[in-house]
């Protein structure tokens, strides 16, 4: 008895602690992401009292370190929505056609082994994709396109595909695992195949973690730096849409590359072309945050709840 009334209040501030470890855990990281913004408004605020905001986001030419500056941001928009949209038509049915076999079609066995070796392709560093578009994606791709150039679209949204493809496969198949199994017997005792279960039965039902996981990988594909970098060049030009077969041979120059490119420049710091690696930032979270908030009013809306 003496032994259980010293032990419980040792238990109750150990509990404590962790759990005063976990809340200062969760105040950090939405303090970091505050200051993160912060900064973002201040020197972006200071880089537009300085650049007119409206030739800003309406301008076609960007060059911040190249007499005459310009710093029309739209290039690096249509390079940027050019190269995700492209990598989103790879990557997105592959993953999920991936996940479809993990969870449907294969065995515990085969889906213990398959999975973990799917999920390494996440780890490798992205400066190695970018260098294996470069040294043999593009070279393929000449094969069948005689007239594509060393940095472009094509290769650099392929190997970026390879590199989200095991976030999308892993969290979608999840998902569809989550599906309560009463549900498939369901639809099995009404006779249908199992494709049919697999389009009319798990997928509406994990479409809200499916649609998560798609969110996740456009999110991580807009921005990549590196191996973007490394395969679609540093070139910074308005993307014509009108003749995409023949842009998406050509290099561009995405956001992330472009802060890069200003980032290692020898512009001094309160120089505008400094400033608008800020501009550009705010930008590209801007369009993240977009993309996020429609990912969680998907979620809320399709999301099932299972007893």
């Amino acid at each position: 008895m003496e032994n259980q009334l010293i032990k419980k209040p040792y238990g109750r501030i150990k509990e404590d602690i962790i759990s005063l470890i976990f809340a200062f855990c969760a105040f950090l990281s939405v303090i970091t992401t505050i200051g993160i913004v912060i900064v973002l408004l201040v020197e972006a605020m200071d880089f537009f009292s300085e650049v007119d905001i409206l030739k800003f986001f309406t301008g076609t030419k960007w060059t911040p370190t190249i007499k005459p500056v310009q710093f029309g941001v739209l290039p690096l928009i249509s390079g940027t929505l050019t190269f995700t949209l492209l990598t989103s038509l790879i990557a997105l049915p592959v993953g999920l056609l991936c996940a479809v076999y993990l969870s449907e079609y294969s065995s515990a066995k085969l889906r213990s082994i398959v999975k973990p070796a799917l999920e390494v392709l996440a780890g490798i560093p992205t400066v190695v994709y970018g260098y294996f578009a470069l040294v043999y994606i593009t070279p393929l791709l000449k094969i069948f396109f005689p007239s594509i150039r060393t940095f472009n679209v094509l290769s650099a949204a392929i190997v970026v595909s390879i590199m989200i493809i095991p976030t999308i496969a892993s969290i979608s198949e999840d998902a569809m695992r989550s599906v309560p199994k009463s549900l498939r017997l369901a639809a099995y005792g009404l006779g249908v195949t199992k494709f049919q279960v697999i389009l009319t039965v798990v997928i509406p039902a994990s479409l809200s973690g499916i649609v998560s996981s798609f969110i996740l990988g456009i999110s991580r594909a807009i921005g990549e730096t590196m191996a973007v970098t490394i395969a679609a060049g540093n070139m910074s030009r308005l993307v014509n849409w009108l003749k995409l077969d023949e842009a998406l041979l050509e290099p561009i120059q995405t956001m992330t590359a472009a802060m890069v490119e200003i980032g290692n420049s020898d512009v001094t710091g309160d120089s505008p072309a400094y400033k608008s690696l800020f501009a550009v930032g705010l930008t590209l979270f801007i369009m993240t945050l977009i993309l996020n908030a429609i990912s969680q009013v998907i979620k809320k809306k399709f999301r099932e709840k299972y007893e």
